[in-house]
């Protein structure tokens, strides 16, 4: 690879972006190997050192279990009075004029560049997403709007975009059509590598030519199916102004995925406002969120790190990870508590819809690479504080596992002393009370779905005329589906991922469809 004399310092290290083990040699490759197998061996570790307790410990894997109960009762709790908070914070941004906000700053100079990777997704999707920029309370004039093209999606894509360029061009200051090249050598097909393509192409293109300075210019890469609302970016320009490091922050939206609500199924609505509301959580504890999906960052920052990385799955959080490591520790993520909106998964087929959510879902899970890669480089990066490394590293440790393993345990294994425990046990008045104690507290515990549901109904868009006003009732009673789709769709695909890590098994981006009736 050709040195880059923009680089920050640890940036140009050759494994900065390492990718998988199979990239690195000596030593460093073995770390790296090892530190893949942890998580997986960690979660598998546990379902079995449960199973086995309910075997030849069945006293104690009974009174494990109802702690764990009393303890998911109270982390229930928590996360509702988080999501309840963010709410009231998310309502109160949606009622603010940030344009009358921002008239204090003096911002003229900032320029809006959004870069929109694409696939072979439909035209309706790519028209939504350019029409909802050309309504922003946002001067158009200062917006430079990137469709990142895939060269491999062929020619109908191709069509598409000069379509796009024709209708749209003239509404913003520049409209630029990028086209990833395919195979590209050492290069993973997916939204990172065709990210990183477009912003070099724009550098060239537009941002040098017209000396546009890099630290003046905000980078939205949104998914392209994103909806932005119309004071998001007067919002961006507000908290990047207020930032106390403005050039060494990512801006966070929520990511609400409600486009196409009123057409997707019960369990697809179920599984994506859970998404939503997680993002939401984590809104209210900045000090755990990494990049997510749809985001903002300066080009500045990008610059200084070579842009997304080109070979793994999980871009849009590692690119938090790359900044923070390059910046010695001194990177932050920045909650917006302001909404995107873009799509729920769903298929024109009920079978179709569990097959993609779950093909989503192992590949949002399959973030735990991250893991790997943030736990080899504290091991290399001594700049950072290392209380930083160590809080960081068991915080995304316990997240990874306890998603994995905490649905299986509680709502599987939960009752395998009944079954396991042999026949001292089960003349217990323990093994009689264990299945009622721990039901009743996971019916207190879905009290917290009360507050799910009657958020998730404020999040949804209008409903369309044709619509029977009875599908409220049916929103409000899918959550009851909340159980089966933490262990379906969050656990055993989270499972998945990290097997396949764990075995070298290692995942390409697979690309969500996206489907419109």
């Amino acid at each position: 690879m050709a040195k880059h004399n923009h680089l920050l310092p640890y940036a140009t290290r050759p494994d900065f972006k390492v990718g998988r083990a199979t990239e690195l040699t000596g030593k460093n490759r073995v770390l790296y190997r090892f530190l893949e197998i942890l998580p997986g061996a960690a979660s598998w570790s546990s379902l079995i050192a449960m199973v086995l307790a309910s075997i030849y410990a069945p006293f104690f894997a009974a009174y494990f279990i109802i702690a764990f109960a009393v303890f998911w009762v109270l982390k229930t709790a928590f996360l509702s009075y988080h999501l309840r908070y963010n709410w009231k914070r998310l309502k109160h941004h949606m009622s603010v004029d940030w344009k009358l906000m921002i008239e204090r700053f003096e911002y003229e100079h900032l320029y809006q560049l959004i870069i929109l990777p694409y696939y072979n997704e439909p035209e309706e999707v790519i028209e939504a997403s350019l029409r909802s920029l050309s309504e922003v309370r946002y001067d158009k004039k200062s917006m430079i709007v990137v469709l990142a093209r895939e060269e491999r999606a062929g020619e109908n894509a191709r069509i598409v975009s000069e379509r796009m360029k024709e209708k749209w061009g003239d509404t913003f200051g520049g409209f630029h059509v990028s086209v990833h090249p395919a195979d590209i050598p050492g290069e993973m097909a997916g939204k990172g590598s065709n990210a990183t393509w477009a912003a070099e192409d724009v550098r060239k293109t537009i941002l040098d030519p017209h000396g546009i300075r890099y630290n003046h210019t905000l980078v939205s890469i949104f998914d392209i199916d994103t909806v932005v609302y119309p004071d998001y970016f007067n919002c961006l320009v507000w908290h990047f102004m207020t930032a106390a490091h403005p050039l060494k922050s990512s801006f966070q939206p929520v990511p609400v995925f409600n486009n196409n609500m009123w057409e997707a199924s019960a369990l697809a609505r179920v599984v994506a406002m859970s998404s939503t509301f997680w993002e939401m959580v984590q809104q209210e504890r900045p000090e755990r969120m990494a990049t997510f999906s749809s985001h903002s960052v300066s080009f500045q920052a990008l610059y200084e790190i070579g842009y997304w990385q080109t070979n793994m799955v999980s871009e849009d959080s590692r690119i938090y990870w790359n900044l923070l490591l390059a910046n010695n520790g001194e990177y932050d993520v920045i909650p917006l508590s302001y909404p995107v909106s873009m799509d729920a998964n769903a298929a024109p087929t009920f079978l179709g819809t569990v097959k993609n959510i779950y093909k989503q879902h192992r590949r949002w899970t399959y973030g735990v690479e991250n893991f790997v890669y943030i736990v080899y480089h504290f091991t290399k990066n001594k700049s950072i504080p290392r209380g930083t490394r160590i809080k960081i590293a068991l915080q995304q440790a316990e997240g990874y596992w306890s998603m994995v393993t905490n649905p299986i345990m509680l709502i599987i294994l939960g009752w395998a002393p009944i079954f396991f425990g042999g026949r001292v046990f089960h003349e217990t008045v323990l093994s009689y009370n264990l299945p009622i104690v721990v039901r009743d507290l996971l019916i207190l515990a879905m009290f917290g779905l009360v507050v799910s549901s009657i958020i998730s109904l404020t999040l949804i868009p209008k409903r369309p005329e044709g619509k029977n006003r009875f599908i409220y009732v049916v929103m409000a009673l899918q959550w009851i589906l909340v159980p089966v789709t933490m262990v379906v769709f969050s656990a055993i695909p989270g499972l998945d991922a990290q097997t396949r890590l764990m075995l070298g098994k290692y995942m390409g981006f697979w690309v969500t469809p996206k489907v419109r009736n």
